[in-house]
């Protein structure tokens, strides 16, 4: 029986050495059952922070050996970008061997179309987020940040991060949560009765009548992920 998986808000970086290694482990696992494995898809917020694809690091290098070692066993990588890793582009995508999906995609998941996004897109309470959002999403903005120096952008990177760490500690958790009514519209736009996201780190699977939206968590403590196959969706936690 095969089945595809869905990840999400990993956060890798330098200071997170359990969850980068539980994710290598992950890899491993889905690479030694690759003749029953169709898809990894990741949605977004993969990394705690990507500056560009010209950031060679001993950490994202390794990802991206690692992720071409997957594909290469047959398994098929696709990559929707979060609101950390919205500047991965085709150079790094390449290097991984893996598609770089829109920010929202339709996918055929055993028979029923599946909406999959990172997230952040639903959160329409948070305004001063999604005004930056629409900013950094916006093509001038990224050809303008990634014509900047390496070294501005890490410094600008580190400042934005510690602005929202700050920003965070002020909102509501029903801000940084997703806006119901935004919900039900992507499943009328989209025309679907299934969704898959990320972003929130609320693991969960909500119902509303015929449709289902499932909600993928962080790796800060288990690694979650989800597998589907044609026996249904099934969302899976792990200790790391």
């Amino acid at each position: 029986m095969n089945k595809t998986y869905f990840i999400a808000d990993l956060h890798l970086s330098d200071d997170t050495s359990l969850i980068n290694q539980g994710f290598f482990t992950f890899l491993n696992k889905l690479q030694q059952n690759a003749k029953s494995v169709d898809a990894l898809y990741i949605l977004g917020d993969f990394f705690e922070a990507w500056i560009g694809d010209d950031n060679h690091t001993t950490l994202n290098q390794k990802v991206a050996h690692e992720l071409k070692k997957l594909s290469q066993s047959g398994i098929k990588l696709f990559f929707t970008h979060g609101n950390r890793d919205f500047l991965i582009k085709k150079h790094y995508a390449k290097a991984c061997d893996m598609t770089l999906l829109p920010e929202q995609t339709v996918i055929n998941l055993y028979g029923t179309p599946t909406l999959i996004c990172h997230g952040d897109e639903l959160c329409t309470d948070d305004i001063e987020y999604q005004k930056f959002r629409k900013k950094s999403r916006s093509w001038w903005w990224q050809t303008l940040m990634l014509n900047l120096p390496l070294s501005f952008r890490q410094k600008k990177a580190a400042k934005i991060r510690a602005r929202s760490k700050q920003s965070k500690k002020m909102k509501s958790q029903a801000i940084m949560d997703v806006n119901e009514q935004t919900v039900s519209e992507y499943f009328t736009k989209f025309n679907v009765s299934q969704m898959i996201h990320g972003h929130t780190h609320r693991p969960n699977v909500h119902t509303y009548n015929n449709k289902t939206r499932y909600v993928l968590g962080d790796w800060y403590t288990d690694l979650w992920y989800i597998e589907a196959s044609q026996q249904g969706i099934k969302l899976i936690s792990e200790p790391l």
